[in-house]
């Protein structure tokens, strides 16, 4: 796990190396073990390490195959890399380190950007070939790994953060209207390729770009799994489904075990993480590492699932590691998780996962997430509504289930130069679900939250949060295999049970009743949900800036309404207006952004 930066210039021109230093020096918590810098012709190359991998310098990076005329960076895990690289010796390729690093760039030599197809991980690279002048990008199927780009007339820059673009200077940091209208409506959620500011994008999940030297560019989307009943699964009954799903699953843990250092787990107490831990158990881990995390309770509201985590923790003989954060620590700490954020992001859990990976990354380097189930699996509260409408009505149920705020109501609450003339969230919305491929309504309603709205909102919550502290965080649930299977999976299956009903079929085998029959949980921290003072307080310091009123998002009314009364605004799903809008405002100052 790793930081990528670089730069390609299409005007005869030099990268500017400064600027590259600048983006991989910002980079620097994302791998705290090592630092790098190529550059040739119109190609420079930054990189910061996170030794996971080959903890030699013979996986240095950028990493250069100089009988290919091949140079490259890369930012994730390949976890059949060992696979691969017997594979590439049995066609005549030799490996002169153990690093993942190293198959990635023989595999682009054997098989050129078709590689991707044959990686198992999370992965975004960036691979020049020396004698064409050419660049190619490449992200995971899945998005877990980040990948944002900014483009100005003459040249390309990408980093594994926008923050680290930022650094590099030259960025467009105004604010992208259509972004801001899917921040508002699709909690905090600002779909690919677009970002809130006019200026960066990000290469879509499983992508590759090609990138010519002289600056046209071609993209392939490389997959995308039907969500249709098919013929292979003919004949398969719910035992079938529950048996099948389970061995995905424990196949998809056993991957993410690839490493040398060691590995924990982040348990929350919930279903997902505790079949994790189940399954590292019935694999022979003995002692794994388990981490949770709790908040005060504020106003009545509990603030911890530690009886749920510590019933895992003892069932499974752990080495747990309980954490409880005071309410007093909530005002930095909100401040240095708005700092980690390459994109503001509403929920309010992502304070928690900073708060957990600062103390996680004290112990191991690499932990094992639960993140995805509940997209793959139909596990939220309005999935069975969805489920419940013809296909044709379901852009018109998703939008009035899922959205924080209509299209109508955005016009009192952001300033008229920032309000789109058309529903720019209901269009993005529309769009996916008339695509073919979504049997059911159900069907296209989960392929929207995996490979939409999912990658914007917790895989990148995840990825961020652990990355500030140069922690690696896996998700087995986003293997693309059991993603594959899930898609495939009968709706009614899923909607079971409350939600995931295959997914707790399974863990009935493996789990304590009382975990997997628990009411669904989360990341509780009530004094961002209740506005504590030490909270309210920051969150009114960032609205009175002077920058935030030069900068005038938001119209004065609203804000005024929400301040006099900041528990009682509620979005149509129940999130804090207040804190959506501010959490924006503190996201542009912290980052500089006028």
């Amino acid at each position: 796990m790793c930081g990528l930066s670089g730069e390609i210039r299409f005007d005869g021109g030099r990268p500017d190396l400064a600027a590259v230093e600048r983006m991989t020096d910002r980079l620097a918590a994302r791998g705290p073990d090592g630092r790098g810098m190529w550059s040739q012709g119109a190609l420079a190359l930054g990189h910061r390490r996170l030794k996971i991998i080959d903890l030699s310098e013979r996986g240095a990076q950028p990493m250069t195959d100089s009988e290919a005329r091949l140079t490259g960076v890369f930012n994730g895990c390949i976890y059949n890399y060992r696979e691969l690289r017997q594979e590439l010796e049995a066609l005549g390729h030799r490996f002169f380190s153990t690093s993942d690093t190293e198959v990635l760039l023989t595999a682009y030599r054997q098989w050129g950007s078709a590689c991707v197809l044959r990686l198992f991980g999370m992965f975004a690279f960036a691979v020049a070939e020396l004698d064409t002048g050419r660049l190619v990008l490449a992200r995971d199927r899945l998005g877990i790994k980040p990948l944002y780009l900014a483009q100005r007339p003459g040249r390309l820059r990408f980093a594994s953060s926008l923050p680290a673009l930022l650094a590099g200077g030259g960025v467009d940091t105004s604010l992208d209207p259509a972004a801001l209208h899917q921040y508002l409506s699709l909690h905090g959620t600002v779909a690919a390729p677009r970002t809130v500011l006019a200026g960066v994008r990000k290469l879509p999940p499983a992508t590759v770009r090609v990138v010519e030297p002289d600056g046209r560019q071609y993209d392939e989307c490389y997959w995308q799994p039907s969500h249709c009943r098919r013929p292979e699964h003919a004949g398969m009954g719910p035992a079938d489904w529950r048996d099948a799903v389970l061995d995905a699953l424990r196949t998809a843990v056993r991957r993410r075990t690839v490493a040398d250092v060691p590995l924990g787990v982040l348990l929350s107490g919930g279903l997902d993480s505790s079949l994790i831990v189940a399954l590292l158990a019935e694999s022979g881990q003995h002692d794994q590492a388990t981490f949770s995390v709790g908040f005060e309770t504020e106003r009545g509201e509990k603030g911890d699932e530690f009886h749920y985590s510590d019933l895992v923790a003892r069932e499974f003989a752990t080495d747990h590691h309980q954490i409880m954060v005071p309410s007093d620590r909530l005002q930095t700490a909100v401040d240095r998780a708005v700092s980690a954020m390459s994109e503001p992001m509403v929920s309010h859990d992502v304070v928690a996962f900073h708060l957990l990976a600062e103390q996680v990354s004290k112990h191991v380097s690499v932990v094992q997430s639960g993140q995805g189930a509940d997209e793959i699996f139909a596990g939220y509260r309005w999935h069975p509504a969805l489920a419940a409408v013809p296909r044709e009505q379901e852009p018109e149920t998703f939008v009035r289930t899922f959205f924080d705020r209509s299209h109508a109501e955005l016009g009192r609450i952001l300033q008229p130069d920032l309000l789109t003339e058309h529903d720019a969230s209901g269009e993005l919305v529309r769009a996916h679900m008339a695509a073919e491929g979504a049997e059911t309504a159900l069907d296209a309603a989960i392929r929207l939250d995996t490979h939409v709205l999912m990658v914007d909102d917790p895989v990148k919550r995840v990825d961020n949060m652990t990355m500030d502290w140069g922690l690696e965080a896996r998700v087995p649930f986003l293997d693309h295999e059991l993603v594959e299977l899930a898609a495939a999976c009968p709706p009614e299956l899923k909607l079971a049970h409350g939600g995931k009903g295959v997914l707790k079929e399974a863990a009935w085998k493996l789990l304590p009743r009382e975990v997997v029959d628990r009411p669904k949980g989360y990341f509780p921290v009530p004094a961002i949900r209740r506005m504590a003072p030490q909270v309210l307080d920051r969150i009114r310091q960032a609205l009175t800036a002077p920058e935030a009123r030069s900068r005038g998002v938001f119209q004065q009314a609203y804000l005024a309404e929400l301040l006099a009364a900041p528990d009682a605004h509620r979005t149509a799903r129940g999130a804090n207006a207040l804190w959506q809008v501010a959490l924006l405002e503190m996201w542009l100052q912290s980052h500089g952004i006028g």
